[in-house]
């Protein structure tokens, strides 16, 4: 039988969240609305989940002995990864000791880095994904760009958000694609994937939970990105039947293959009724903010109840949603969000401000979310009231 004793005593439950960013803080609202005590880490202080987590740990989540100190210290029943640059295979290690990682450390290790998902994908599932080549100098970086061709996508095989990802689309962006990508990853310079580009007419997120009910998936999301980093979010977006069951198809096979219980987020690119896979996460998505106001139970409220064990026989969704990420330029530890009564002034518009302590060039500080009688008002709703936000970036003290 499931079950959750006192907080914070012997009986309770205890979670560690490795990754304490918007998504992790969450996911720590919703685990501690179960009872759950929760212990956020993250390579930096006053991270947002650590604003309402019980407790919490700053140290650097590669460094492997680190990892281990703090995870032995704290014996959590949960380990929660909630970002990639992770010493994954201390969590592997871990496991094999009788910790319970979410959904799984192979998953965490697999999706740390966009090569082992892929090979995963497209070599051993046999899924259609785009062509790739991987490298780890510049050289093969060069051999890469000339076998895939030109235009081409580039990215490092461990980043999210966008961070060193660029196009070239000409041959004077090669040398610039290789600065971005060895500047942008996680794990400092590396290992980088090159992708041919891929004709499509949308992108989609498909959220899937994996729970002892089995899988359910949440209505397709769309998504804009600038730069590899989300933007603008909506749900539904309008697929074929045909290409939906696709959809559906291809999350379940990936997400099976990969174990575990929790949330994944599965990329896919739509052509009519043809499906690519381009990449998953085993965790909440940042496309998926938009669930917080468009279903009962957020992406975040999903996650928890599947990794703790509980089922989730059906998921109720309320109708056409959208979300509009606010990204803050500057360098500053001060940022003041006015003008918020009339952003907040139409009916079925919420806001989310994320806390993250400070800025060094561009970041997501804050969500907009916004429902309506359609996709259309719904995203036109969102961005009347981002309009209406000011946003105040004051000198660093």
């Amino acid at each position: 039988m499931a079950k959750i004793g006192s907080v914070m005593t012997n009986i309770g439950r205890k979670a560690l969240l490795l990754g304490s960013g918007e998504l992790g803080k969450e996911v720590a609202i919703e685990l501690m609305r179960m009872g759950v005590e929760v212990v956020a880490c993250d390579k930096y202080p006053n991270a947002p989940a650590m604003q309402v987590a019980h407790h919490f740990h700053v140290f650097n989540m590669l460094d492997g002995e680190k990892l281990r100190e703090i995870i032995e210290l704290e014996k959590p029943d949960h380990i929660i990864p909630e970002v990639e640059a992770i010493a994954t295979p201390v969590l592997v290690q871990l496991e094999k000791e009788g910790y319970n990682v979410t959904p799984t450390a192979n998953a965490a290790w697999l999706t740390m880095n966009r090569e082992g998902i892929r090979r995963l994908a497209a070599e051993e599932l046999g899924i259609t994904t785009s062509r790739y080549k991987f490298a780890s100098d510049k050289e093969e970086f060069l051999q890469a760009v000339e076998e895939i061709g030109i235009p081409c996508v580039v990215k490092p095989i461990m980043s999210s958000s966008g961070h060193g990802q660029s196009t070239i689309k000409k041959q004077e962006d090669i040398e610039k694609a290789w600065k971005i990508a060895q500047e942008g990853g996680r794990a400092g310079a590396g290992r980088v994937i090159v992708e041919g580009f891929v004709d499509f007419d949308y992108e989609i997120t498909l959220l899937t939970v994996r729970n002892i009910a089995g899988t359910q998936y949440c209505e397709p999301i769309g998504h804009i990105q600038i730069d590899g980093d989300y933007r603008y979010s909506w749900q539904p977006q309008p697929m074929t039947t045909a290409a939906l069951a696709k959809a559906q198809e291809i999350a379940k096979k990936v997400t099976d293959a990969l174990g575990g219980y929790g949330i994944f987020g599965v990329e896919m690119f739509i052509k009519g009724n043809d499906v690519i896979f381009s990449e998953v996460s085993p965790r909440p998505h940042d496309t998926g903010m938009v669930t917080m106001i468009s279903q009962d139970q957020s992406e975040f409220a999903l996650h928890a109840r599947a990794l703790l064990g509980l089922p989730i026989p059906s998921i109720s969704f309320y109708g056409p949603s959208a979300s509009r990420a606010v990204v803050v330029e500057g360098e500053t530890n001060r940022i003041e969000f006015d003008n918020l009564e009339n952003v907040l002034a139409e009916p079925g518009v919420q806001m989310r401000i994320f806390g993250k302590p400070e800025i060094n060039g561009h970041r997501r500080m804050g969500v907009i979310l916004a429902t309506d009688e359609s996709v259309e008002a719904a995203r036109a709703k969102a961005e009347r009231a981002y309009e209406k936000l000011t946003v105040n970036v004051l000198p660093k003290e």
